[in-house]
Formats: structure tokens, C-alpha cells, sequence
């Protein structure tokens, strides 16, 4: 790295700015392989805590180089590792909270990005976006000029890229927490003047927690750096699999597949969904709970329960 960062820190101290030629010398010389260490994230991040006024071009780079370093810093890549994910959390939180959108962003991006992370990484998004929809205060309210108890079209399309993202508990999925969640955005912001949006995701929202499919769940990071170590074995792994395999005649090869191809155990993932689908008896309780809390169904609650029937 040949920029002097502590000086271009100093100069975006004394102007709470960094122009677009700052950003692409930044990206010329801190991103010459396409990698990212930790001495060069932190950098950046230092850089960002002094930058006011941050740009689009600011903001792309920070989740672009951030985001290398936190996806593909430590194997297997594409996995947040527990220690990263606390370090990045660690670096942007400011008292539990957040001080921009541009640092939003870069959790977001990360979520939707990773294979895998930590359940606190995506929990911690979440919970950004909670506060500043119940206090009017935080990275999506526009430096605090808009009221609290209600949600905009930005919030909405925030929530709905960080529960829906690949990078949680349950990849691309629900999870009981987010639904809990979504039913105390709907307590506090019902009645208020709402995005147009936010009924539709609350319904689509819950209605997946309770009748989304489980069979697609992503593989764990230590799953994963198991299956990378079995790939990468010099004299195992896969290719000592396929020389044991040579030994093998070919019609046995074929009786094999066949077999596996036609075992009664083969997962019937048609079924696994009809199944998914189907609300069960602690899930009926749990929705039974949240609806009965106040004695009555309001137009959101409506709204869920028809479009569970059509289901």
C-alpha cells in the first residue's frame, strides 16, 4: 500500500470530506490484488469515522473494501468468522448504535453477500433498523427529521434485504426471531402513516416464518472449512475418492447410482415442502399469542390470516 493514509485521514478531519480522486487513488492503491487485509479495512473505517459528508463514491468503496476483508479475510472465504464479525461490530458501533447509512449498508451488503455468518451479525442489522423506526433516531432516519412510529419505503426495502438475506440463520428464510421482530414494528407503527410497502412485507414476513420451507439450509462456516480441508488433502480428499473409485468395475459403478437414485431414503423435497407449509400446533400457539395480545385484530393481523388461508 503506498497512500499515505494517516494524511488523507488528517485531511478529511479538517474538511469532513474526501473527494472522488482521494476514493480512486484509495481504490488504486489499497486494491491492487483484489484483496483486503485487516491493517487496510481499519484504515478505511478510521477514515470514515472522520468523513461527514460521505459521498456515493466514498460509500461504494467502503462496502466494497470493507466488505473483501470481512467475506474473504479468513477461510473458508465467503464466511464471516465469529471473531471478524465482532471486530467489524466492534469498529461501527458507537454506544449500540450506528452513526450512518453508509455503515448500514456495509452490514446489509455483507448479509446478502456471505454464505454464512455469525446469528449476532444479522441481529445487530436488525436491530439498527428497530430503533431508528421506534426512537425517529438512527442511520435511516435522515439525521433525525423523521418522526418515530412509523415506517418508510427505505426501511422497508432494508428489512426485506437483511431477513431475506443468505448470510442468517435460516438463508433466505424467516426465522422466528425476525417474525417477533416484525409484529413489534407493527405495534409501534400501527395507525401511523406507514410506507405502502410495509404490509405486504410483514405479511410476506410472517406468512414465510410459519409456512416457509426448512430443507434449504445453508452450510455452517465450520462445515464448510471441514469440506475445504477433505477437497485440499494430498493424498485423500477427492482425489484419492476417485482412484478408489477406478477400482470399481463399471457395471457396479452403474448398480450403484442406481440404487442411490431410486433409495427409499432419497428426500422427497416436494413433500419437505407441503409439510413446511403446513402451520403446526406450537406455531399455531405462537401466532395465537402475538394476534390475542391486545383483544383484537387489527388490518395487518387481517391481512396475514387471509393470505395463511389461501395457503
Amino acid at each position: 500500500m503506498t497512500i499515505n493514509f494517516p494524511e488523507l485521514a488528517r485531511q478529511a478531519a479538517a474538511d469532513g470530506a474526501i473527494t472522488p480522486e482521494e476514493v480512486l487513488a484509495l481504490r488504486r492503491s489499497a486494491w491492487p490484488d483484489g484483496r483486503i487485509d485487516e491493517t487496510e479495512a481499519e484504515a478505511i473505517l478510521a477514515i470514515n469515522d472522520v468523513v461527514s459528508a460521505k459521498s456515493a463514491e466514498w460509500i461504494d468503496f467502503l462496502v466494497e473494501a470493507v466488505g473483501e476483508y470481512v467475506l474473504n479475510g479468513t477461510e473458508p472465504r465467503g464466511y464471516v468468522a465469529d471473531e471478524t464479525a465482532d471486530w467489524l461490530i466492534a469498529k461501527l458501533d458507537n454506544d449500540g448504535r450506528l452513526d450512518s447509512a453508509a455503515e448500514l449498508e456495509l452490514l446489509v451488503r455483507v448479509l446478502e453477500k456471505a454464505l454464512g455468518t455469525p446469528d449476532r451479525f444479522k441481529d445487530y442489522a436488525l436491530a439498527q433498523i428497530e430503533h431508528s423506526v421506534l426512537t425517529g433516531e438512527g442511520p435511516t432516519r435522515d439525521g433525525g427529521h423523521l418522526s418515530a412510529g412509523s415506517i418508510t419505503e427505505a426501511e422497508c426495502k432494508l428489512l426485506r434485504r437483511v431477513i431475506f438475506a443468505s448470510g442468517g440463520d435460516r438463508p433466505a428464510a424467516v426465522s422466528q426471531r425476525e417474525a417477533e421482530m416484525l409484529f413489534r414494528l407493527k405495534d409501534a407503527t400501527l395507525g401511523a402513516d406507514n410506507a405502502a410497502e410495509w404490509q405486504r412485507l410483514f405479511v410476506q414476513g410472517v406468512g414465510n416464518y410459519l409456512q416457509g420451507w426448512q430443507g434449504a439450509k445453508g452450510l455452517t462456516r465450520e462445515r464448510a472449512a471441514e469440506l475445504e480441508a477433505f477437497m485440499n488433502q494430498p493424498s485423500g480428499g477427492l482425489s484419492g475418492f476417485f482412484r478408489r473409485m477406478g477400482s470399481v468395475a463399471a457395471g457396479d459403478l452403474r448398480s450403484a447410482a442406481r440404487d442411490l437414485l431410486t433409495s427409499p431414503s432419497a428426500r422427497n423435497f416436494t413433500g419437505e415442502a407441503v409439510a413446511d407449509a403446513a402451520v403446526t400446533g406450537s406455531e399455531q400457539q405462537w401466532l395465537d399469542t402475538r394476534i390475542g395480545n391486545d383483544g383484537q385484530i387489527d388490518p395487518l393481523e387481517q391481512a396475514l390470516l387471509a393470505f395463511l388461508a389461501e395457503g
